[in-house]
């Protein structure tokens, strides 16, 4: 077996709670893994401030403007594995999940166009991980703490 290549990404995603609900975003058919669901955020871009990144990964990926925002937790996954392209790779990925204050009344939708995320939704704590498929380990993380992100912003 080759050499893995080793990627670290860091990341900013916003944990918003409504009643007993989450705000989710399914990963669309050119991202990775494709559908499986994830919290709304991604890719801090260089020289960008992770909390700019997660008011611009929300609005796009969710059509949410944020008014404030609060990091609460970092989480991160480690893989060595086949990852995106195919390609055999050491992947870590931190996380910084924020709490977001934001107009929950607005219907989420995708905003960017062409881009990783083909669906925005509000989604019953309870199905998470069973009636919507597949879900990345950090929806599961944000979930097991989500009193600290429901206290607000």
């Amino acid at each position: 077996m080759p050499e893995p290549s080793r990627t670290q990404r860091l990341g900013a995603y916003a944990v918003l709670v409504r009643d007993d609900m989450i705000l989710l975003t399914r990963i669309s058919p050119i991202g990775f893994p494709a559908g499986h669901w994830t919290l709304p955020g991604g890719g801090v871009d260089h020289g960008e401030s992770p909390g700019d990144a997660v008011r611009r990964e929300l609005y796009e990926e969710a059509g949410l403007e944020a008014r404030a925002v609060r990091l609460v937790d970092v989480h991160d996954v480690h893989v060595v594995d086949t990852g995106r392209g195919d390609v055999y790779e050491d992947y870590h990925g931190v996380h910084l999940l924020y709490a977001v204050d934001a107009d929950l009344t607005v219907e989420p939708h995708v905003v960017e166009i062409g881009g990783t995320t083909d669906i925005a939704r509000w989604v019953p704590i309870v199905d998470v991980g069973s009636a919507i498929g597949p879900v990345l380990p950090m929806v599961v993380h944000a979930i097991e703490r989500v009193d600290h992100f429901a206290a607000g912003v």
